[in-house]
């Protein structure tokens, strides 16, 4: 079954501007598109995870690297073809696994349903290329979640199962669109920031 490279999309939220939008390949030679991705992977991890992409040269590296024909890069574009968001899909576990990495939308788009259409389409492009999990690492560096700033070994699952949201960290985005924590790494960003692990079933329940 060949692998769709467009859909059209009606964002869930009714109360949106946003009427029409559609999802669609990055493409190696739309220069302009990879230029304003990695504009908006800039701006959209400034605040809360500033070292993940420093400068735009980085961001843009990350967008390019996505290109790569084991990888799933799609954008989210308006009806006059402004970008709206970008999502990236890496190839793991000989493609049993899939992991979603990244995620940026637009600040002006943020609310309207976009983030949730590009999980979804990536969730149906990674399960047409065999799929089976799609997961993600969040990480919590400047006390997002009761997970940060506190010393998670003597015992983590604990931790894991009465986890509160301080500062909208985005996991409960996550856990909206049928994602659950399936893990955490201490420390993994320096004392006390640790990385939060996500997934989810990509194989359809029989009817």
């Amino acid at each position: 079954m060949p692998v769709p490279n467009r859909q059209e999309i009606t964002p869930l939220n009714s109360k949106s501007e946003l009427t029409r939008m559609r999802i669609v390949d990055l493409q190696p030679e739309d220069e302009s598109l990879i230029k304003q991705a990695a504009e908006l992977l800039l701006v959209s991890f400034r605040e809360h995870w500033p070292e993940a992409w420093p400068d735009l040269e980085s961001a843009e590296q990350e967008v390019r690297e996505s290109l790569s024909h084991e990888r799933i890069s799609r954008v989210a574009l308006d009806e006059s073809g402004d970008l709206l968001g970008w999502i990236g899909g890496i190839r793991q576990y000989d493609g049993n696994v899939w992991e979603l990495h990244p995620l940026a939308v637009s600040p002006e788009a943020r609310g309207r349903g976009v983030g949730r259409a590009l999980v979804e389409d990536l969730e149906t492009q990674a399960r047409e290329r065999g799929g089976l999990t799609l997961w993600l690492g969040t990480d919590d560096e400047d006390g997002m979640t009761t997970l940060s700033g506190v010393n998670l070994y003597p015992d983590i699952l604990s931790r894991i199962a009465n986890i509160k949201n301080l500062k909208r960290h985005p996991y409960e985005f996550y856990q909206k669109l049928g994602f659950i924590i399936v893990g955490v790494m201490p420390d993994a960003n320096g004392p006390g920031k640790p990385d939060i692990y996500m997934a989810k079933s990509l194989i359809r329940s029989p009817r």
